[in-house]
This record gives C-alpha cells, structure tokens and sequence, in this order.
C-alpha cells in the first residue's frame, strides 16, 4: 500500500511511521496542506490511501481534500480531527472523507480503520485491462453484456467487479470506495428500509459506536451523484432508515 499521511504534528508521524513500517507499507509524509496537494498532484493515481489532520497550516484539512478530491475522486481518506464537533465531523464527511478517527487515537484503531478501508476499496480491483476497455465501450443495456451484473432491475446495473453503477444506462461517476458499498447494500434489496445501525454494521467493518451522522453524510454525496444522470433512488423512510426503489426512475 502506497499511504500519504498528512499530519503537521511530526511526533505524530514518527510514531505512525513505524506501525507503518511494521505493516511493510509505502508511508510518505505531508506537514502542511500546501505540500500535501502537490504531493498528490505529482502521481494522483498511484497513491493507494490517504489519512489527512483537519488542522494544518497554510491550507487546512477541508480545502486540502476538496483538492484531492479533484484530481482523484475515489481515493480512500480517512480524515483525523481533534475537534469534538459534530458539524466540523459531518463537513470533513461532505467534502469527501470516507472515514474519520478522532484525536487522541490508538495506532493500532488507526492501522486497523486503514486496512478496512482498503480492503474495501480493493474489492474487485483486480480486473484486465483488457475488461476496463471492453467496460468503456459497452452499453449496460445490450442484452449479452446484462451477465455481468450482479445487480439488476428494469433502470438499474451495478457491477462489484468493475465498481461500476448505471440508472437509465447512464454511469453514476465518481463514487467513492463506502458510497459504492453503500449503494450495492441497499441496491441488492430492493425496497428493503435498513436503519442506520444496520448501515453501519453491514457497510463498514468495525463499530462507530452509534455515530449515525456518519451514514447521513454518505448519502447526501451518494444522492448527488445519482442526481446527476437520473431521478433519486435512495428513498429516506423518516424515523427509520433509508432504501433503494428505482420503481418509476424511467419517467
């Protein structure tokens, strides 16, 4: 794993680079926003995780992964904050972090919300080449290409093995590693309400211990993207949860 870890607070980084080490990960290391982004602008595609402090200098937290987040939109970022504020938690969410952890954290929950994070990221990933150009190409909609998704209903493809979602045979762009997983759960049970708990449970491998807003945060990204090619898909259930219901989405 290639990881960009941006932390002004070096004592914080040298304690992190060897847990790193241990894990034989290829850690690089940022101090200040400014250097961080153009760390990343140098090679934006080889970079394989990013952890990123909400308080830096010269450019915080929030601008930095709004950059990123430009140049690629799917790289995992799990942003560090040691505010206690929910809104500023919600906001790192809503600019693009998958994740957060909050300071003072354990190395090993770090090292472990990482490998999660990119276990999930990973998930059929290794498809050719050859697959990516015969994706590229192709209509969701022709009648021999309808195999390859898993997910399917009269306005809606998704693909797990080319992290690929279609409503209307327009591609929803963009998703991010939990904002896919989050689709593909609720997709795969059409009209089933998952409350937010079970969400949490099902989307993200160890407990946030309640922390409901993070589900929230991920579906108002998720339902901007799907606005982008079609009518909404994911329905809220007030006071219960949210599900998937393409039913109509073709009108």
């Amino acid at each position: 794993m290639k990881l960009l870890m941006i932390e002004d607070n070096k004592s914080v980084s040298e304690m992190m680079q060897m847990f790193f080490k241990k894990e034989d990960w290829d850690a690089h290391f940022a101090y200040d926003g400014i250097q961080a982004v153009k760390m990343f602008k140098e090679t934006p595609n080889d970079w394989d995780m990013i952890t990123l402090d909400l308080n830096l200098p010269g450019m915080d937290g929030m601008q930095a992964s709004a950059e990123i987040r430009k140049l690629s939109p799917t790289v995992p970022i799990i942003m560090l904050t040691a505010r206690d504020s929910e809104s500023d938690q919600v906001l790192g969410l809503e600019m693009g972090a998958d994740d957060y952890v909050t300071k003072p954290f354990s190395p090993i929950t770090l090292i472990a919300r990482i490998k999660a994070l990119d276990r999930r990221a990973k998930l059929g990933s290794s498809k050719s080449t050859a697959e990516n150009t015969a994706v590229a190409v192709s209509e969701p909609e022709e009648a021999d290409e309808d195999s390859r998704f898993e997910v399917t209903t009269d306005n809606f493809r998704l693909n797990s093995k080319t992290r690929e979602a279609y409503l209307n045979g327009k591609q929803i762009r963009d998703l991010t590693p939990k904002e896919f997983d989050l689709l593909k759960t609720l997709a795969t049970k059409p009209r089933q309400v998952f409350s937010r708990e079970q969400l949490l449970q099902l989307v993200w491998d160890y407990e946030y211990y309640g922390d409901e807003r993070t589900v929230d945060a991920h579906i108002k990204k998720l339902r901007q993207k799907i606005e982008k090619v079609g009518p909404q898909i994911i329905q809220t259930v007030w006071g219960v949860g949210y599900k998937f219901d393409d039913t109509g989405a073709d009108k």
